[in-house]
C-alpha cells in the first residue's frame, strides 16, 4: 500500500506540473498585451515598470521557470486586475466560500443519489421508481444555472428563509447547493439504480434471503457496497463537474468565491489569477482521483493494489 501510495503521488505531481506548463503556454500564446488598458495618456515608461513588475519583460523560459519556483512556494504573485492585491490574498478570502459550497453540494449529490437510487431499485416498477427517474431526468436535462434563475424565481422571492445575494450562513448554502448538485445527484441515483438492480439478483443475495436476513441488513451489509463501486468511480468526474459550475453559479447568486476572480480573470487576461486557480483546482480534482483509487481497497475488500513489478 505504501508503495502504491508514493507511486500515485508522484503521478499526481507529474500531473499538475502538466496542467501548469499546458496553462502557463497557453496563456501567453493569446495574441495582445495583458497590460494594455486602452490608455492613451500612459505612457513607455509607466508600461516598462509595469512589464518588469509582472516579470513580463523576461524571456519566456525565464518567466517560466520563475513561475515554477513561485508555485513551489504557493507565491502567486501580485493581481493584474487588482493591482493594489495579491493572488494569495483573493484566493485566502475566496477560497473558503467556494470550499463551502462545493462540499455541501457534493455531500447533498452523493446522499440524495444513493438513497434515491437504493429507494428506487428496491421499488422497482413502483410509483417512487418512477418518480426518482423523472427527477433523475429533469436534473440532467435542466442546466444547474436555468435551475438558478428557477429557484431565484419560485423560492427565495417568497420564502424568505433562503435569502441570495447574500453569504454567511447555512442558508444562503441551501439554494446555490442544490442548483449545484442537481445535475451530479441525478448521474448517482441512475447508476445506483441500475446497480443495485444488478446486484439484487446475484446469488450471494438469494443466500443471504434463505439466512433470514432482514431487508436493511441486506442492503446495508451486501447489495450496497457492491453497487457503489461504479459510483466511486465516477466521483473524479463529478466532482469536476461540480467545481468548474461552481464559477457559473457563485456568478447568479452573487457568492464570495473565487469564482468571481476567475471570471473576471478571464475576460481581462489577469495571467497570475487565471493560473493560480487552475493549479488550486487541478490539484483537487487530482487528489480526489487518488481518493476514490484508495477507496476501492475499503469499498470491495477483493480489489487489491499491486504496483507493475509484482
Amino acid at each position: 500500500m505504501l508503495k502504491y501510495i508514493l507511486k500515485r503521488f508522484l503521478w499526481m505531481i507529474l500531473t499538475v506540473w502538466i496542467i501548469i506548463t499546458l496553462t502557463f503556454f497557453l496563456m501567453h500564446a493569446i495574441p495582445g498585451d495583458p497590460l494594455d488598458t486602452g490608455d492613451a495618456g500612459s505612457s513607455d515608461a509607466a508600461s516598462a515598470n509595469l512589464a518588469a513588475y509582472y516579470n513580463l519583460d523576461q524571456p519566456l523560459p525565464v518567466q517560466y521557470v520563475t513561475y515554477l519556483k513561485n508555485v513551489a512556494t504557493f507565491d502567486f504573485g501580485p493581481s493584474m486586475t487588482s493591482r493594489s492585491r495579491d493572488v494569495n490574498d483573493m484566493i485566502e478570502s475566496g477560497f473558503p466560500a467556494s470550499l463551502q459550497l462545493g462540499i455541501a453540494s457534493l455531500i447533498f449529490s452523493v446522499l440524495s443519489g444513493v438513497v434515491l437510487g437504493v429507494f428506487a431499485a428496491l421499488r422497482h416498477n413502483k410509483m417512487i421508481d418512477y418518480m426518482t427517474m423523472v427527477l433523475a431526468v429533469i436534473g440532467i436535462s435542466i442546466p444547474n444555472f436555468i435551475q438558478s434563475m428557477l429557484f431565484i424565481n419560485y423560492i427565495a422571492v417568497h420564502v424568505d428563509f433562503f435569502p441570495i445575494a447574500r453569504w454567511g450562513t447555512y442558508r444562503h448554502v441551501i439554494l446555490p447547493a442544490l442548483a449545484l448538485a442537481s445535475g451530479p445527484m441525478a448521474i448517482i441515483a441512475r447508476l445506483t439504480r441500475s446497480n443495485m438492480l444488478e446486484v439484487l439478483t446475484q446469488d450471494y443475495i438469494r443466500t443471504a434471503k434463505a439466512k433470514g436476513l432482514t431487508s436493511v441488513q441486506i442492503v446495508v451489509k451486501h447489495a450496497l457496497r457492491n453497487a457503489l463501486l461504479p459510483v466511486v468511480t465516477i466521483m473524479g468526474a463529478l466532482t469536476a463537474s461540480v467545481l468548474t459550475g461552481s464559477f457559473v453559479i457563485e456568478r447568479i447568486f452573487s457568492i464570495p468565491g473565487i469564482g468571481q476572480y476567475f471570471v473576471n480573470s478571464i475576460s481581462n487576461r489577469d495571467y497570475p489569477m487565471i493560473m493560480a486557480t487552475t493549479v488550486i483546482y487541478s490539484t483537487i480534482l487530482v487528489v480526489m482521483m487518488f481518493i476514490v483509487d484508495i477507496l476501492y481497497g475499503f469499498i470491495d475488500p477483493r480489489i487489491k493494489l499491486h504496483s507493475k513489478e509484482d
